[in-house]
C-alpha cells in the first residue's frame, strides 16, 4: 500500500498488529473445538494470520531501522584489495540516487517534533555531558560504546549532519560510466574534508586499469605519494613510476618545461603565462613575450634546446646573443662579411654607445645589417630589441627577471634545465610523449607551500606542454612519435588529477578542456570554491567557459553558497507535502434534530515546490560524504572510504623514502595552519631503515 507522505518518522505501529495477529492466530489454534472450526480451516486462519503477523512485523523493523539509521553514521573503511575497479565503468563510493523521497524525508526530519529521532537529540547531549561530568563511571563505557543498538552513541568526528545520509537505509555500490570522464570532472569542497581521499580512490582504479596517470599535487600530500607507488608496485607498474618534486629536486627526476615544443612560439607563451596580465600589466607582458620569443628563436636556430637557464642568460645578456647569432647567420648566408664591416668613428660611437647602452660589436653588425641591407627572421627580431635603448628596453621587461631568477636558484635550477650531457648525473628525465608513450604514471610535487610563484609558473607551463602533446596527438594519433610496429589502433587514456587547481590553472587550460578528450584526456580537478577560479583567473567569463567544460560534479562540504549553488541550481524543483489540522464546529439548523452543533477534524494535505536540495545540505555535509551530478545530470548522494588500509610490505625506491620525512613535516605544517589541533595522516615516513618500512594501518584520513 502507498501513502500520499512516505512518513517513516511516525511509530512503528505496525508492531500493535503484528502482535494482534499472533496472539489471534495462538487464540483460535487453542479455542478452535470450541468455536466449532475444522481442523483445515484453523490451520489455513492461523498460517494466513502469521504471515500477516510477519508482513507487518517486516514493516514494523524497516520503521524502526531507518529511525535508528538517522542517528548511526558507521565507518566507511577499504583495504587496498578490497577498492572495486572496472573496465567500463568507475567506483565512487556507497550510497543512493538522490530523488524528491529524499527531499521529502529531509524536510520532515528537520521538524521538530522529530528531533528526538535526529543524532544530537536531547538524550544525546544529556549523555555526552554525564561523560564528561564522569569519566570514571561504569556507565561511560556504556554511554561511550559505538554501536548501531547505543541510542546515544558518540558520532564520529566528521561534523554535519547524519540525517542527509541516514534518510536512506538502503544503500549501494554507487558507478558511473567511464566513457563520460572524457567530458572531464571537477570536484568541490572546503579543505579536510576528503577531497584528496577521493583523489586517491580515482587514482588508485586508474592505475589498475592500466591507464597513464598524471598527478599534479601543489602542496604536497605524502600519503598520496605513497598511495600512487604502492597501487603502482601493487599492479607491477613501479618501472613506470616518475617522482617530481620542486621542493626535492636532489631525488627527483627532471623535466624541462620548455624544452618540448610544437612551435617555438610555446616557449614565450609559458613564461609569458606566469606573469600578471591584467589592466596596465597586459602591456608589459607583450614585451615580455615579444623579447623571449626573439630569444627562443635564436637559441632554437643556433642549434640549442630552450631552457630556463639559457633564457635567463641571454635575457641579461642578449647583446651577446645578438653577436653569437650574427656570426653564425653570416657565415652561413653571406661568406665574406668580414671585408665588408666598417669600424664605426669613435666620436659616433662614442655617442651611440650612451645612447643605446650596446657593445661595440653588436653596434657594429647592425650598422652592417642597415648598410648591406640583409634581412633573416630571426636576426630580424634581434636587431628590433638591439635597436632600442637597453635600459628603457629593460625598464619594459622587468617583470620577467625575478620569475627567471626564481627558476633558476639553486637546484631546482638543475631539476627544470637539465644538462642532457652530463653523463654523471644519474637522475631520469621525462616528457609527456615519453610518459605517454610508455604508458607511466607521473606524481608532481610543486611544493607551492615553500615557493607559490614558482609552483604556479611550472604548472602553469606543464599544463601548456599537456596541451601541446594533446594536440599533437590528436592530430597523429595516440601512438604519435612511436615505431610502426606498436599497435597503433590502441587508444591511451590519459587520467590526469589536479589538487588544489586553482593554484594551476591559467589560460592554457581552456584549450585542455575544450579539445583534449579527442586525444584521451581525462581530466578530474580539485578545489575548494569556484571563486578561488575566478580569483586566479582574473576573468568571470573566461572561469564560466572552464567550468561549462567539467561536466561531471562532486561536491563535497563547502562553506559558501556561491559554491554550492553551483550544484544545487542544476537541480529540477520537486514537490513536498504537508499537513495541517482542519477542524470546526457548526450549529444545527433543523430544530427537529437532537443535537445542538456538529463537529468536524482532519488532516488536509499541501504541497509546495522546493528545491530537491538547498544550498544548506552541502554546508552541512559531513566529512568523507558528497553529492555528485553524474551522466547527464543525475544525482547521487555518495559516501567515500574514510581510510584505505593496507597490509602489503612495500619497500620504497631510496628517492621516495628519503622524500617522505620532509614532506610530511611540511604538509604538517599546512594542516596546522589551516586547521588547528587536526591529527596527520596516519602511516607517515618515520626514519626507519628502507628495509622496514611498510604501509601500515588504514593510511588516510579526512
Amino acid at each position: 500500500m502507498s501513502y500520499p507522505i512516505d512518513n517513516p518518522f511516525r511509530p512503528p505501529m505496525e508492531f500493535f498488529a503484528s502482535v494482534a495477529s499472533c496472539f489471534s492466530a495462538l487464540a483460535i489454534a487453542v479455542g478452535s473445538p470450541w468455536v466449532g472450526f475444522s481442523a483445515w480451516a484453523t490451520w489455513g486462519i492461523c498460517v494466513g494470520l502469521v504471515v500477516h503477523a510477519v508482513w507487518r512485523l517486516k514493516q514494523g523493523i524497516a520503521v524502526v531501522r531507518f529511525q535508528m539509521n538517522l542517528r548511526w553514521l558507521p565507518k566507511y573503511e577499504l583495504t587496498s584489495d578490497q577498492i572495486p575497479f572496472g573496465t567500463k565503468e568507475l567506483f565512487l563510493g556507497m550510497g543512493f540516487w538522490w530523488d524528491q523521497r529524499h527531499t521529502q524525508r529531509l524536510y520532515l526530519a528537520r521538524m521538530p517534533k522529530n528531533r528526538h529521532l535526529r543524532a544530537r537529540n536531547d538524550l544525546y547531549e544529556r549523555a555526552r555531558q554525564f561523560t564528561r561530568d564522569h569519566p570514571n563511571s561504569r556507565f561511560t563505557p556504556l554511554l561511550n560504546l559505538e554501536s548501531r543498538w547505543n541510542p546515544v552513541s558518540p558520532l564520529p568526528p566528521v561534523g554535519g549532519d547524519p540525517a542527509i545520509h541516514g534518510i536512506e537505509p538502503d544503500e549501494r555500490p554507487i558507478w558511473t560510466a567511464l566513457s563520460e570522464r572524457v567530458g572531464h570532472t571537477v570536484v568541490l569542497g572546503t579543505t579536510r574534508v576528503g577531497k584528496t581521499r577521493l583523489a586517491e580512490l580515482l587514482i588508485t582504479q586508474d592505475i589498475r586499469r592500466g591507464d597513464v596517470v598524471i598527478v599534479f599535487d601543489p602542496k604536497g600530500d605524502v600519503q598520496l605519494l605513497k598511495r600512487m607507488y604502492a597501487e603502482a608496485k601493487r599492479s607491477g607498474r613501479e618501472k613506470d613510476f616518475w617522482f617530481f618534486h620542486l621542493g626535492y629536486p636532489e631525488l627527483s627526476d627532471k623535466y624541462s618545461p620548455i624544452s618540448t615544443i610544437g612551435r617555438i612560439t610555446e616557449v614565450a607563451t609559458r613564461i609569458a603565462n606566469a606573469l600578471p596580465g591584467e589592466g596596465q600589466s597586459q602591456a608589459f607582458k607583450e614585451f615580455v613575450w615579444l623579447f623571449i620569443n626573439v630569444i627562443a628563436r635564436a637559441i632554437s636556430a643556433l642549434g640549442m634546446n630552450p631552457t630556463y637557464t639559457l633564457i635567463y642568460q641571454y635575457a641579461v645578456d642578449v647583446d651577446a646573443l645578438g653577436q653569437q647569432y650574427f656570426n653564425f647567420w653570416l657565415n652561413r648566408d653571406h661568406p665574406g662579411w668580414q671585408g665588408q664591416m666598417q669600424s664605426i668613428p669613435s666620436k659616433e660611437l662614442e655617442t651611440l654607445i650612451k645612447k643605446t647602452g650596446r657593445t661595440v660589436e653588436v653596434l657594429e653588425f647592425l650598422a652592417l645589417l642597415r648598410e648591406q641591407n640583409w634581412h633573416d627572421p630571426v636576426a630580424d627580431g634581434l636587431v628590433s630589441v638591439l635597436s632600442n635603448d637597453k635600459t628603457r628596453f629593460q625598464m619594459l621587461i622587468n617583470s620577467l627577471y625575478p620569475l627567471l631568477e626564481k627558476l633558476t636558484t639553486g637546484k631546482v635550477s638543475e631539476l627544470l634545465s637539465p644538462a642532457w650531457d652530463d653523463l654523471n648525473d644519474r637522475r631520469r628525465v621525462f616528457d609527456w610523449d615519453k610518459i605517454m608513450n610508455m604508458g607511466g604514471i607521473a606524481y608532481v610535487g610543486l611544493d607551492s607551500l615553500s615557493d607559490h610563484e614558482v609552483a604556479a609558473a611550472v604548472g602553469n607551463a606543464m599544463f601548456a606542454d599537456l596541451t601541446s602533446t594533446a594536440g599533437r596527438r590528436y592530430k597523429f594519433g595516440t601512438n604519435y612519435g612511436q615505431s610502426r610496429g606498436q599497435d597503433v589502433d590502441k587508444s591511451t587514456k590519459v587520467a590526469i588529477h589536479a589538487d588544489e587547481f586553482n593554484e594551476l590553472i591559467g589560460d592554457e587550460f581552456v584549450p585542455l578542456l575544450n579539445k583534449a578528450g579527442g586525444a584521451g584526456y581525462q581530466v578530474t580537478v580539485y578545489t575548494q570554491t569556484w571563486s578561488d577560479v575566478e580569483a586566479k583567473i582574473g576573468n568571470q567569463a573566461k572561469a564560466a567557459q572552464i567550468g561549462g567544460n567539467l561536466n561531471t560534479l562532486v561536491m563535497l562540504r563547502v562553506k559558501t553558497t556561491d559554491t554550492a549553488e553551483i550544484l544545487t541550481e542544476q537541480l529540477p524543483m520537486v514537490e513536498v507535502y504537508s499537513t495541517t489540522t482542519d477542524s470546526g464546529t457548526s450549529d444545527v439548523q433543523n430544530p427537529d434534530d437532537f443535537a445542538d452543533f456538529s463537529s468536524r477534524s482532519g488532516d488536509r494535505l499541501t504541497t509546495r515546490e522546493v528545491p530537491m536540495i538547498q544550498p544548506a545540505d552541502l554546508v552541512q555535509l559531513p566529512k568523507g560524504q558528497a553529492f555528485a551530478l553524474l551522466e547527464g545530470g543525475q544525482l547521487a548522494k555518495i559516501r567515500l572510504p574514510l581510510a584505505m588500509g593496507d597490509a602489503s610490505d612495500i619497500h620504497w625506491p631510496v628517492n621516495l623514502a628519503a622524500a617522505f620525512d620532509g614532506m610530511h613535516a611540511q604538509y604538517q605544517r599546512y594542516v596546522d595552519r589551516v586547521e588547528h589541533n587536526s591529527a596527520l595522516p596516519p602511516g607517515a615516513f618515520d626514519g626507519r631503515p628502507q628495509d622496514e618500512l611498510t604501509v601500515e594501518g588504514t593510511g588516510g584520513s579526512y
